[in-house]
């Protein structure tokens, strides 16, 4: 049977424009676990209800560690989200994976050592199944849409999750690389574990906006060249998503 569709979109610079969504409404919200880091933007895009959260609040000012991801996550549930989709920039750690393309990862490597990544820290211990973290059903459509659109991406990988702010030293880029990773964040765990302890689909739509600093010939990373890259490419962001939401409701309605 199909459920009552919502799509959570978690963003950041650019994502939280209204003007993104139809009849759109805001409101703060209040969780067991704290405040979320922004207010919600409730509306609609292709008439499926969906809720825009910033990760880490107004004008980025949040970083990785502070965000409270357990009330993020917990407020778009709360809020009835059955469906997350997780915009993030990324490094890339193959040659192949260029600044510009997006990424839609199968698998993480979890490296943050300061977050609360659980909902289950207290008597009611639960074990909650992390084979296969990401949603393939999401993953499907946003491969569909990014064809559609004529986008480069790559379907699956693994990105490895590191606790920041800062970035990675030249032999930890290298290890990562050993290791399998293919990209690398500091947002996507805990954010995922909570959502499936939670029971939400949850796809991180990952974009590439550098080399880390793996690659000899290229500079070393800094945010004034991630914001470079992601000021021109939020516009494929919002696009993307604007063409994956129909077939997520599409792909919904054929569970009937």
């Amino acid at each position: 049977m199909p459920i009552d569709l919502k799509i959570g979109i978690i963003g950041g610079s650019g994502m939280e424009d209204p003007a993104f969504i139809s009849d759109y409404s805001k409101e703060t919200v209040s969780t067991p676990y704290g405040d979320p880091s922004s207010e919600l933007i409730m509306g609609n895009i292709a008439d499926v209800p969906v809720i825009i959260l910033s990760r880490h609040g107004p004008g980025h000012s949040i970083n990785p560690t502070n965000v409270n991801y357990r009330a993020n996550i917990w407020s778009l549930k709360e809020k009835g989200c059955t469906h997350i989709l997780a915009a993030t920039a990324c490094g890339s750690l193959r040659e192949q994976i260029e600044p510009g393309h997006f990424v839609f990862p199968n698998q993480f490597i979890d490296r943050t050592t300061k977050r609360i990544s659980t909902y289950f820290d207290g008597p009611d211990v639960q074990h909650v199944s992390m084979g296969d973290p990401f949603s393939a059903g999401l993953r499907n459509c946003l491969i569909r849409a990014s064809d559609q659109l004529g986008f480069a991406y790559h379907d699956g990988g693994t990105v490895v999750t590191i606790e920041g702010p800062r970035f990675s030293t030249k032999a930890e880029s290298v290890m990562f690389r050993s290791w399998g990773c293919d990209i690398i964040n500091m947002s996507t765990v805990p954010e995922i574990v909570l959502a499936r302890e939670l029971e939400l689909e949850y796809q991180s739509i990952a974009m590439s906006t550098d080399y880390d600093c793996w690659h000899e010939s290229k500079d070393e990373v800094t945010m004034e060249m991630i914001y470079a890259v992601m000021e021109k490419n939020v516009e494929n962001v919002k696009k993307l998503i604007g063409q994956v939401i129909p077939l997520i409701h599409e792909n919904n309605k054929l569970k009937e």
